[in-house]
């Protein structure tokens, strides 16, 4: 099940809420949200909603192990289990493929391929549990008592499938004891419609010309095709992404749980550093707390575990080796940055660092999308012009003109969106202003919200496959 669907905006979510409200305990309340986690779970993969409650199990019953144990060795080693089982799942269900295929490719093997169905999800529900597990190791939270509690941490299905990755520290008061007031639901319902808004709306017609460009072979694309469709592109990765956030979000909120921010308008940085500050910063952060300043072989290795991060950050995304180059693309810049830096890069000039910052993105989101080595090594050679030279490819071309103009209106709005442009409209009603305009704002804020709804549902009516990118991580 997906949430740019109108079977969950008009079914499955009414019901859930009707549920949901008319319980009068938290107990209740956490029941009913587990019931809805675990169909809406197994919508799609009845089979492995047991492999959730099964690393929700194991995880939990560890976490109590910790709390329970005395000797810190003891403590480190049940962590160290957990964390192998976590980690085993992962490998097994989602690169397991991966790592036999090069075995074969590199020693001439003909080891069969496992084809394993990968649970939607795993890579998050997966993060979330080891973070459970090293905050318990140091004290940084309590263990969960019971287990149906963590069994709603880890399954609650607005961030389940494709996040954002919420640390327990950041819900765990809220999982026995929240209120939900008139304005929770008033805020996160807005929340969620600008984040389908973002999908259907801005996404979803980004990745249709990104498909007419990149779907096929790309040789002959001209220059100027290439980086207007990775542009694009990245903007498309952006609306999805952030959407499927603001979607859970609001929703999160809606159901009494204040989840973490995800994305903070990452397009306006000015380094490749500040970027990943920006961009999915749930991820950013994960790495950043349990790997990055994990000592390596017993001693910090601040280079090391840098490129290790972003080797991991690369291979977190999926079983391929144009993720892996992704990563440590954007690790190789920030290693780069932190050389030259803070206080130098603040000297440079604020339009240079604009523009260089977005050509890396860019260029970043390139290596992203393509797969195929072999049409990403194309990518490279029409990106750079380098195919004008050796392949003849044309500097512009009439359809990527074309499809300029008639999707300007939809770039600007896009590029608009994207910027915290609204943000400060936003502020002018809702802080600024006296209490009549205050009131306008929240009005205008209410219609402009259903009618965003409106069209969002208008154009799901024939979209039957509506899934949101970040699923297969």
């Amino acid at each position: 099940m997906v949430f740019s669907s109108l079977f969950f905006l008009y079914v499955f979510l009414p019901i859930c809420l009707f549920c949901y409200y008319i319980c009068k305990t938290i107990e209740q309340k956490n029941i009913v949200l587990i019931a809805a986690s675990l169909i809406f779970y197994a919508w799609g993969e009845p089979v492995w909603v047991s492999l959730l409650v099964i690393s929700a199990f194991v995880n939990w019953f560890a976490s109590r192990l910790i709390g329970y144990l005395k000797k810190e060795p003891k403590k480190k080693l049940v962590a160290a289990a957990a964390i192998v089982f976590d980690l085993a799942l992962l490998i097994v269900f989602k690169y397991s493929g991966f790592i036999v295929e090069n075995i074969n490719a590199v020693t001439g093997l003909g080891i069969p391929v496992p084809e394993i169905v990968m649970p939607i999800g795993i890579s998050f529900f997966t993060f979330q549990a080891i973070s459970y597990i090293m905050d318990c190791l140091w004290g940084t939270v309590k263990p969960q008592k019971k287990y149906i509690n963590f069994l709603l941490y880890l399954s609650l299905f607005p961030q389940l499938v494709a996040g954002p990755i919420v640390r327990y520290s950041v819900i765990d008061e809220e999982i026995t004891n929240r209120k939900i007031r008139a304005v929770d639901i008033s805020e996160g319902a807005k929340r969620a419609i600008l984040g389908i808004a973002k999908k259907v709306i801005i996404a979803n017609n980004l990745y249709a010309v990104v498909e007419q460009f990149f779907g096929t072979d790309i040789t002959n694309l001209s220059f100027c095709g290439t980086w207007y469709t990775v542009i694009l592109y990245s903007l498309y990765v952006y609306f999805d992404f952030s959407g499927y956030s603001d979607i859970a979000i609001g929703l999160g909120r809606m159901f009494g749980f204040h989840f973490n921010e995800n994305f903070n308008y990452p397009f306006i940085c000015k380094t490749i550093s500040e970027f990943w500050q920006r961009w999915h910063i749930s991820l950013s952060s994960f790495f950043r707390d349990y790997l990055f300043y994990v000592p390596i072989f017993g001693k910090p290795r601040k280079y090391f575990n840098l490129f290790l991060v972003w080797f991991c950050t690369g291979m977190w995304h999926g079983a391929s080796w144009n993720f892996i180059f992704w990563g440590l693309y954007f690790g190789l810049f920030i290693f780069i940055e932190t050389k030259i830096g803070k206080k130098r890069l603040k000297k440079w000039n604020k339009v240079w660092t604009h523009i260089y910052s977005k050509i890396i993105i860019v260029i970043g989101f390139g290596i992203f999308y393509f797969t195929d080595l072999g049409q990403l090594g194309r990518f490279f050679m029409n990106i750079s012009g380098l195919s004008m030279i050796t392949n003849g490819n044309e500097f512009s071309d009439i359809l990527t003109r074309d499809s300029l103009i008639n999707n300007l209106f939809l770039i600007i709005f896009a590029i608009i969106v994207s910027m915290p442009i609204l943000e400060k409209v936003k502020y002018f009603f809702y802080k600024w202003g006296n209490n009549t305009v205050y009131a306008a704002g929240q009005l205008g804020g209410t219609l402009i919200c259903c009618a965003l709804l409106i069209i969002s549902s208008i154009l799901l009516v024939d979209n039957t496959n509506n899934p949101f990118l970040y699923f297969r991580f």
